[in-house]
């Protein structure tokens, strides 16, 4: 077992304190509630990057166009001094800002259209010494993750192979010329992707490289550097430039075992493969130390026996052949890479940061997951020693730094404001807010901070959660609770802005957020409890909350609602099914049978992660922990939320089923199907589907808990 952190009085010269701007509250005589359609004003910072010289940060800004139900991004840049942002570039689908080396040039991703149809994104080229954006490739599929060599004259990105390969030999295909089959033959367990859809098992991802344009208007052609029959990513140069890493498991049925990471490396003009590190588990993104003789990655190493929950570690190793990696952080019990579960980060153009070097190489910088908070650490790269960097009750949704990592521009989100830009000088550790691109709509809006409490579970467990009241509240009144229940099951609630439970509290309920045992930021044992118990133990710790809350004696016990959305859907279809102290439930993205979600999510239970083994091995526990099994006992009027394009939690295997069995039952409920939603329907979902879907979701409550005459769940 890990032990746990403790913060030294000698690192409070390290220690941010930061604050963010006082929270919003009715004190403002001008203000208003916020509605569920003000999510078409939101205004979202993804991907900063800082300059080389650390004067400026490019980011992508994300907007909604209400007109056309989509969301728009395009590049802007804020100089560090101080000073308003201005905008880089028109739009609509511009992203992925990445510095040349000199500073010089800006290379980012853009999608465009030709007669009214998107082409593949392509990677363009802004110089800063004047001139529009050039289109650097143009190549048949949308160029991946890219990155400029260190003497920046080359680009290196990673693309799917030209379809024109995958077109049927001439003789075999001579009688029918004009038909290209839409049939899938299937092969493999895994074979679609939740967002993404069916995977072609006849393409793969490699590494390309272009040159950058010494000439403008030249349009060098891309080089392809990797080949085969598997896919590479997450790739980086070498210090010197010469070679370039990537990561790969070249393994044709990798499910049958327990996850394993190749680092590869390959010479920047292809050829001479070399294999660097077998790492036994799943490696995150890697960076080089600046003199190139040191890799730090972070990972989840496989545990024996396997884990349902493993918490992810940084590892650190030299650059040489058979080098090992050494866990920095087997002795820090929270989550090295981790962050906040909300529904207001954002829905494009996100890339959250990755580990970070020292420019003398002691330290490593990473994002951690800590008891609902995200921060930025440093971490010791010789003794693994960890040091606050910035601290609060905040989430650090993404950064980036300066090559000498001096500076570090950060999105910082609270439980009232969403993510904005921030400059952090690691040396003095001033923090300085960069943008407020919020600021005209939310200085209008009534929010309130959620209230912070601990509470002690059934079995002595200490459990951490939020009550969002309404603005304007009063403790001598009774008021309706809402508990929200979060998936994962291994993620958390936190101190981030959700939309959901302000707009809640805007409507006069009390919403209460919890983290049960399960979730993430709290270390490795708590995290992993649940296994071969889910849902179970959590479920009491969920009804402990609710319990706590009722205790202060504002809470109307006959006007209680609950929902949750994907693990947290799981969990509502349980709690119905085991206690009948809710009037009304809301159930999104869930599974009520554990037999039919292993034959039909888009991954894989081969390995003995939550069950021990397949439905007809272990057909008792499957049925005993799948909340159809308790469908007898439901009298709750239940809500099912479905994306009809979610191949995570497939609908049929979750709302579908309750809703039919409890159509039987003669219970009320209805079922609220989003067409082309996949199971990030909530946080990147179409903004009008967004908007309905709280929509929907408030709806069941003031029908059920507050009497409202809402006829549309009604059967006429």
């Amino acid at each position: 077992m890990k032990t746990r952190f403790r913060r030294f009085s000698s690192v409070v010269t390290m220690l941010l304190v930061v604050s963010l701007g006082l929270p919003l509250t009715s004190l403002a005589a001008d203000t208003r509630m916020i509605k569920e359609t003000d999510l078409f004003k939101f205004v979202w910072i993804a991907d900063p990057q800082i300059s080389p010289d650390g004067s400026r940060v490019a980011y992508v800004r994300v907007w909604v166009n209400e007109k056309s139900d989509r969301y728009e991004t395009a590049l802007w840049m804020v100089p560090t001094s101080g000073g308003p942002a201005r905008q880089l570039t028109a739009g609509p689908r511009d992203g992925g800002p990445r510095w040349s080396p000199d500073g010089k040039t800006l290379a980012f991703i853009r999608s465009s259209e030709k007669d009214g149809k998107p082409q593949p994104p392509q990677i363009y080229l802004l110089p800063f010494d004047g001139g529009e954006a050039q289109q650097l490739t143009e190549t048949p599929r949308s160029p991946g993750g890219f990155e400029w060599s260190p003497d920046g004259k080359t680009i290196a990105f990673v693309s799917r192979e030209d379809p024109s390969k995958d077109a049927p030999n001439p003789e075999e295909g001579a009688k029918e010329k004009d038909r290209v089959s839409d049939v899938r033959v299937i092969t493999k367990a895994v074979y679609r992707f939740n967002g993404g859809g069916y995977f072609n098992p006849k393409t793969h991802t490699h590494i390309w490289t272009v040159s950058a344009p010494s000439v403008s208007g030249d349009k060098p052609k891309p080089k392809q550097v990797t080949k085969g029959n598997f896919d590479e990513g997450n790739m980086s140069w070498s210090v010197d430039g010469s070679r370039i890493y990537f990561v790969a498991n070249r393994i044709a049925e990798p499910y049958y075992g327990e996850p394993r990471t190749d680092l590869y490396s390959v010479d920047r003009e292809g050829g001479d493969e070399r294999l660097a590190l077998s790492f036994d588990g799943g490696m995150r993104d890697f960076s080089f130390s600046n003199d190139g003789k040191r890799i730090a990655f972070g990972g989840v190493q496989t545990h024996k026996p396997v884990q349902s929950y493993t918490q992810p570690d940084l590892f650190v190793m030299n650059n040489a052949p058979g080098a090992k990696p050494q866990n920095l952080t087997a002795g820090y019990d929270f989550d090295i890479g981790g962050g906040i579960g909300g529904d207001q980060h954002a829905p494009r153009g996100g890339s959250p940061g990755s580990v970070t070097w020292s420019n003398d190489g002691r330290w490593i910088y990473v994002n951690v997951a800590e008891h609902g908070a995200s921060n930025l650490k440093r971490i010791d790269a010789a003794t693994g020693k960890v040091e606050p960097l910035t601290a609060g009750a905040q989430e650090v949704i993404a950064y980036s730094a300066t090559p000498d990592a001096s500076k570090v521009a950060l999105v910082i989100a609270t439980s009232t404001k969403i993510g904005d830009l921030f400059l952090l000088d690691t040396a003095s550790g001033k923090l300085t807010q960069l943008t407020r691109v919020n600021e005209e709509l939310f200085s209008g809006l009534n929010l309130t901070d959620p209230e912070e409490i601990w509470y002690t579970s059934f079995d002595g467990r200490k459990i951490q959660a939020w009550i969002q009241k309404p603005a304007n509240f009063d403790s001598s009144k009774k008021y309706p609770l809402i508990l929200e229940i979060h998936g994962g099951p291994h993620a958390a609630y936190g101190f981030t802005f959700t939309h959901e439970f302000q707009w809640m509290a805007a409507k006069g309920y009390v919403v209460l957020y919890t983290n049960p045992r399960g979730s993430t930021s709290y270390g490795q044992d708590f995290g992993n409890v649940i296994q071969y118990n889910y849902p179970g133990d959590d479920y009491k710790d969920l009804m402990a909350g609710v319990d706590e809350v009722i205790k202060r004696g504002y809470i109307d016990t006959k006007k209680m609602g609950v929902t949750g959305g994907s693990g947290g859907g799981v969990l509502t279809n349980w709690t119905v099914g085991h206690t009948t102290r809710f009037a009304a439930a809301v159930s999104q993205r869930s599974i009520a049978d554990w037999s039919g979600f292993w034959y039909t999510a888009d991954f894989t239970l081969f390995t003995p992660t939550w069950f021990r083994g397949a439905p007809w091995e272990e057909t008792k526990d499957f049925e005993k922990r799948s909340p159809i099994t308790y469908i007898k006992n439901i009298t709750t009027p239940m809500m099912f939320i479905e994306g009809e394009a979610d191949y995570r939690t497939p609908p049929a295997e979750g709302g579908e089923i309750m809703f039919r069995a409890l159509k039987y039952r003669k219970i009320p409920t209805a079922m609220v199907r989003f067409p082309n939603e996949s199971h990030e329907l909530s946080r990147s979902g179409a903004p009008w589907h967004r908007v309905e879907r709280l929509q929907h979701i408030v709806n069941w409550f003031e029908k059920y808990l507050q009497d409202k005459p809402i006829k549309t769940y009604d059967v006429e």
